[in-house]
């Protein structure tokens, strides 16, 4: 992969709270920043100088945006890949569409994590009301229907407690593609974030410890103990396997459930996360800048920890409005996002303590 100079202009489909952050870690290496995304506003707006507007399956408007950039990224996988054919057709776009493929695929992702020894929840692909009988009846209830596409933060998807709620469950998802879970036993929840580079070297940050509130990560604690402590190093095998496999380029996340069976993969993601955000203050180099630093060809930078402890937790809805006494905290670092509505549900900020 060619190295793509400081000075350069880095396109980014998406103008959310990770296009923010990565344009922020581009600016600080020396780089323009030029957003593509269908609203006409949004988080990025406020950090990034260049911003067009259009549909994600616009070609012709995808195919100005590539020749007024010089390398491309993404800051979400829910864009759909074909479209953006037009962008690889005339300029490097990382990661590669192969893992944006598979990653925005339910019943692709979980294959491929199968083909390459991982251990996803029990499941069964669900193409129709026989489909889900049929996976309801090898896999029991309690259990989850997703879809397999374009779900995250708990969208998508609907809980099946008994085997009568089962039609219910697939009207509640649009009766569209979808692959149906198995409950897993688990104690904790945690992610391996990695960022790869375009010559095979790869770093992993600590694994953090993930609790989630109604489907919604709400906080992101490193070191992690307990089970995670113990099968984190197997988590990692697997994720430098899937990276190496997909010759990824740029951060790279998977999570995973910690239990008696586990590690049990649960979903992937070729992008930074929000489980990584620890990373900005708590490392030596954020997941933010070594994605950066990936897609543009340059040497990944240390991963190392830089306190004791370091916490991480979700600013969601009006919790934002909180920003006086977190500013008081000496120990706390406030990232508020720019959004001007605060709704339930929606991630408005978050705030870092190290120690």
């Amino acid at each position: 992969m060619k190295t793509i100079p400081p000075g350069s202009t880095i396109g980014i489909l998406g103008g959310g709270q990770l296009g923010r952050m990565l344009a922020i870690a581009a600016a600080q290496l020396g780089y323009r920043c030029h957003i593509y995304a269908p609203e006409a506003s949004g988080p990025a707006a406020d950090v990034a100088p260049l911003w067009t507007q259009g549909a994600y399956d616009d070609v012709e408007a995808l195919a100005r945006f590539a020749e007024a950039v010089d390398v491309v990224t993404y800051e979400f996988e829910n864009v759909d890949a074909d479209p953006l054919e037009t962008i690889a057709a005339r300029v490097p776009i990382a990661p590669s569409l192969t893992a944006l493929s598979i990653a925005q695929d339910r019943i692709a992702e979980k294959s491929f994590i199968e083909a390459l020894g991982g251990r996803p929840a029990p499941w069964r692909p669900v193409r129709s009301a026989r489909d889900l009988k049929g996976a309801i009846d090898a896999l029991g209830a309690p259990a989850i229907l997703k879809t397999a596409r374009f779900g995250y933060d708990g969208k998508g998807q609907a809980r099946i407690w008994t085997i009568d709620e089962a039609e219910a469950a697939w009207d509640e998802i649009g009766r569209q593609d979808a692959v149906l879970e198995g409950f897993v036993r688990f104690d904790q929840e945690f992610s391996v974030i990695l960022a790869r580079g375009g010559d095979g070297a790869a770093v992993v940050w600590d694994c953090a410890d993930n609790r989630h509130k109604d489907g919604i990560l709400d906080r992101s604690t490193v070191p992690a103990g307990g089970a995670i402590a113990a099968q984190q190093d197997e988590a990692r095998v697997l994720a430098l396997a899937v990276a190496e496999a997909l010759e990824h380029v740029g951060v790279l996340t998977l999570e995973f459930f910690a239990g008696a069976d586990g590690p049990v993969f649960n979903e992937m993601a070729p992008r930074v996360h929000n489980s990584g955000h620890w990373t900005i203050e708590g490392a030596t180099t954020s997941q933010f800048e070594n994605h950066i630093r990936a897609v543009c060809g340059l040497p990944l930078g240390s991963t190392a920890r830089l306190a004791a402890r370091v916490e991480m937790v979700n600013l969601i809805g009006e919790d934002a409005a909180g920003w006086p006494d977190i500013l008081k905290d000496p120990a706390a670092h406030l990232h508020l996002y720019g959004k001007h509505e605060a709704r339930p549900g929606r991630k408005m900020g978050h705030v870092t303590r190290l120690g």
